[in-house]
């Protein structure tokens, strides 16, 4: 059966009853079993759940209304899914099943999406590998060899491969921009705010956002209409206007009137050679396209990764300090005090990467070591964002790299976490910063592995991020190029 896979033409065909969204559902679940056993994309694949929903909505008579009717969507595994395992690819939520919906959840589901399963992940969303997960690494589609990033990795290695048209992952420090151009898809990171935490697993809560992936700019502005918008359940749920985000990819692809602010400053000897050349070859389509291109400063972005990994750790150490024994999750067994019990659960389950983590974030935030680098931090937190305002007074957007490499080869990096650290180098001044972030394909290595270009924009001017890259996206046939998973994947 051919179904499409875009989520517009999935919606439409729905709509129309050319399709049930039983058919795509299973058509879907198909694939899934196909190609997913190599790539190790899903923690869990709620086949009985998502044929049920698709049933439901055949039956429902509003349905050509619902504006992703019988779309099938994958979630990281760190958003709360009621009935559904949770587990965060930690051992320590192994058996974890929340018994509520995490907001994203329940606006697309009030849209007519089918969740059809949660997608693997670094433990706790700590990494840029996916090698983090205790469920093992997921797969590159492009190169199996290969990590997809991290830690969104199994969201965008399943839409990579085709698997589903769309899935939401979460971005702390680039952990969907940084995936997405590993990957060779399109994934947008909106301003903090924009869009509901409630019932995501946090790692750190002044950094965390929810967002899509698609393989085109405007199937992320199609979901992202749908989940963006005022929470009450989330205090740091921002209450502006959200605008038609659809609206914003129905041009032409004109950039004429707009600035592209360029920080040539920031590429030094760490940014790969193809990864350069195609990062200008993009500036100058976009050149091409009406676009005015100006140079930016960005003068503190350099401390961004050291700042980064203290304020995310120590946020990650009083978040985590919920996961005791007691009240869900895993419980280490035979201990004999609650001290004990308390040292062996958290020992048993949480794995290197999150350990590493809560141990540096404590250290940061304990007596005498507090004002010298978590307060430190901060104060250079709010230098970031001074550079980024004084940038955007004389540019809309301002165009990075989104990694300074292509995918690296799983276990090249796994011992060595400051070089892991720094492929983040160029997207976690976003989430330092609240702003919004979009990192869109933009060519291919020799060893034809993908480049992501990143965008990022004003807080709460998603609407002209995406605009940005929509028009270099119509430009350009990067997004249309796919993996030959379906050959070579599932034999």
């Amino acid at each position: 059966m051919d179904v499409p896979i875009d989520v517009q033409s999935i919606r439409d065909a729905v709509a129309r009853r050319e399709l049930s969204a039983s058919d795509v559902c299973r058509a879907t679940l198909d694939r899934i079993a196909a190609l997913d056993p190599p790539l190790n994309a899903f923690r869990t694949v709620a086949r009985d759940q998502a044929l049920a929903r698709a049933a439901e909505l055949d039956g429902r008579r509003d349905g050509a209304n619902l504006p992703l009717l019988g779309v099938p969507i994958a979630l990281k595994d760190n958003m709360c899914t009621r009935g559904v395992p949770t587990t965060a690819s930690s051992r320590i939520l192994e058996h974890y099943i929340p018994p509520y919906n995490a907001t994203v959840v329940a606006r697309l589901e009030a849209a007519g999406a089918v969740i059809v399963g949660k997608t693997n992940c670094d433990e706790f969303a700590m990494g840029s590998s996916t090698e983090n997960s205790a469920y093992g690494p997921t797969r590159n589609p492009w190169a199996p060899d290969r990590t997809p990033g991290g830690s969104s990795g199994g969201s965008a290695a399943a839409v990579a491969a085709g698997m589903v048209p769309v899935a939401l992952g979460s971005d702390t420090g680039g952990s969907i921009r940084q995936p997405a151009a590993l990957c060779g898809v399109v994934g947008f990171k909106p301003s903090y705010g924009r869009v509901s935490r409630y019932g995501l697993l946090a790692f750190a809560s002044s950094l965390d956002q929810i967002g899509p992936f698609g393989s085109s700019v405007k199937d992320v502005a199609l979901v992202l209409n749908v989940i963006a918008g005022h929470d009450a359940a989330d205090s740091t749920s921002s209450q502006v206007a959200v605008p038609d985000f659809c609206a914003a990819v129905e041009g032409d692809g004109d950039l004429r009137g707009v600035r592209i602010g360029v920080p040539r400053h920031l590429f030094g000897d760490g940014v790969d050679a193809e990864v350069m050349a195609a990062y200008d070859a993009a500036i100058e389509v976009s050149r091409n396209r009406g676009a005015e291109i100006v140079e930016v400063r960005l003068d503190h972005s350099p401390e961004a990764i050291p700042v980064y990994y203290v304020i995310a750790t120590a946020e990650a150490s009083a978040n985590l300090a919920r996961y005791d024994g007691v009240r869900y999750g895993y419980r280490a067994k035979d201990a004999t005090t609650l001290g004990e019990m308390y040292d062996r659960t958290r020992g048993q389950g949480f794995g290197r990467e999150v350990k590493r983590r809560i141990i540096l974030g404590t250290y940061v935030l304990s007596a005498g070591y507090y004002d010298a680098y978590y307060r430190k931090a901060q104060q250079v937190r709010t230098l970031i964002r001074n550079d980024y305002d004084r940038a955007f007074a004389s540019a809309d957007v301002i165009a990075m790299p989104t990694s300074p490499t292509a995918a690296f080869k799983l276990g090249e990096r796994t011992e060595d976490p400051v070089q892991m650290y720094l492929s983040d180098v160029f997207t976690v001044g976003a989430n330092l910063a609240g702003l919004p972030g979009i990192s869109v394909p933009c060519g291919f290595t020799s060893a034809r592995l993908p480049i992501g270009l990143q965008f990022t924009g004003r807080a709460m001017e998603d609407a002209t991020l995406l605009r940005v890259a929509d028009a270099y996206e119509r430009a350009t046939s990067w997004s249309k190029e796919k993996p030959r998973v379906a050959s070579e994947l599932s034999r």
